[in-house]
């Protein structure tokens, strides 16, 4: 294929309109010349969450990359279990391990404060997941660490049919509805048990004199078995790699038999290096033919609810890495390049949704003679091009053909 191909994915960048915005999203306010540019090209919608499935990054990012969630998809902890070199045994189940903050009120309730723990560092982070796996792990079950506020838990014959709850789709309520329902007993056991091992920590004992949010539980959600996935090299015939600062992203790579890039200072915050995974996305296509790049921030920023971190998000995103990539291709003949965001996250919602999102993209020789577009949800809708399959929208972008 002589064609260099980039897909770049803003994590949950698109949204709904917002009133204090005049009735605009994120998007569309947003100072975002280069994936303007790109939409001179085509843009439209995408389903990335087929019906029935939860709106989560790893359905809409395996499907962005061309696979089938409902074929393929067994949970989101497997995908980062393999980012980390841990192979899950047939009797294995991966569950993501979240450290959170719940707020435990007078009157009994519990409320989900945050789902990263007020964004908890990583040395924090792992102190605390150091007396976790000294305290929680016993036969048939290990804890692993992670970055931040993502780790994993591994089971061994871990029970059936246990309920899988995001906390981060559920922020600012009272969640003892989970938490006594008799069908997740055993993963509500383990947390519970979390609870007088991280309250009166060292670690939350600065973080709340400081002011800010203790990382006082585990959260467990996400399980599923080691999926199979036939290589991306196999399926479209081309050599590629992952760049991210999530587990998750860089498992996926490792699973489709891509090469995973680290980037040191890819955090997935905004204090993430966005500049050095734009330049190692282009260093890797002098030697490979396609670089999947992914950037959280955006996301996070629409979990926290914050409407000026997520404007800013979107901008650093578009100046830092589309931007970068933009002028890194120009040293190649030929090269498709795509910017999408993998789900909706809106603000008034503060987690994902199913609706379809949007993408665009242009090859170097729509640049010569382009037009700015908006990249945004309307324009995107407006254009008419509408994938009903998200698997169906890279064979369209390595084709060129939009139908």
């Amino acid at each position: 294929m002589p064609y260099k191909h980039v897909i770049l994915v803003g994590d949950g960048m698109a949204d709904y309109p917002i009133s204090s915005l005049g009735q605009k999203t994120p998007l569309e306010v947003a100072n975002t010349p280069f994936m303007d540019l790109i939409a001179s090209g085509e843009i439209g919608l995408v389903k990335t969450i087929p019906e029935g499935m939860e709106p989560g990054s790893d359905v809409a990012n395996l499907s962005i990359l061309g696979y089938d969630p409902k074929r393929y998809h067994t949970g989101r902890a497997p995908l980062e279990a393999a980012s980390k070199g841990i192979r899950l045994s047939p009797n294995q189940t991966a569950f993501r391990m979240n450290l959170v903050s719940l707020s435990f009120g007078p009157d009994n309730t519990i409320t989900m404060l945050s789902h990263s723990a007020g964004d908890v560092g990583q040395k924090e982070a792992l102190e605390l997941l150091h007396i976790l796996q000294k305290r929680l792990s016993r036969d048939g079950i290990q804890i692993h660490p992670g970055v931040a506020y993502r780790h994993l838990l591994l089971w061994e014959n871990a029970p059936p049919d246990l309920p899988n709850i995001p906390p981060h789709d559920h922020l600012g309520e009272d969640i003892r509805k989970f938490l006594e329902d008799p069908a997740g007993i055993p993963i509500w056991e383990l947390v519970r048990s979390s609870w007088e091992i991280l309250r009166d920590h060292p670690v939350n004992n600065r973080r709340k004199e400081s002011g800010l949010l203790p990382a006082n539980s585990i959260w467990l959600w996400g399980q599923g078995k080691a999926p199979l996935l036939s290589p991306f090299e196999e399926r479209f015939g081309v050599k590629g790699a992952v760049i991210s600062a999530v587990d998750l992203v860089k498992g996926l790579g490792f699973c489709l038999g891509l090469e995973v890039i680290e980037v040191p200072g890819a955090t997935g915050y905004l204090d993430s290096n966005f500049k050095g995974k734009a330049d190692r996305a282009i260093k890797a296509l002098e030697e490979l033919d396609f670089v999947f790049l992914h950037v959280e921030a955006p996301d996070e920023a629409s979990h926290g609810g914050d409407l000026e971190k997520k404007i800013r998000a979107i901008e650093v995103f578009d100046r830092e890495v589309v931007g970068r990539v933009l002028e890194g291709l120009r040293q190649f003949q030929e090269f498709k390049i795509m910017v999408i965001s993998d789900h909706l996250t809106p603000l008034s919602k503060r987690t994902h949704t199913k609706d379809p999102t949007p993408f665009a993209w242009c090859s170097e020789e729509n640049l010569k003679r382009a037009k700015r577009r908006k990249f945004c949800e309307a324009n995107a809708k407006a254009s008419g091009l509408f994938f009903e399959k998200g698997e169906e929208l890279i064979k369209a972008f390595f084709s060129g053909n939009p139908i």
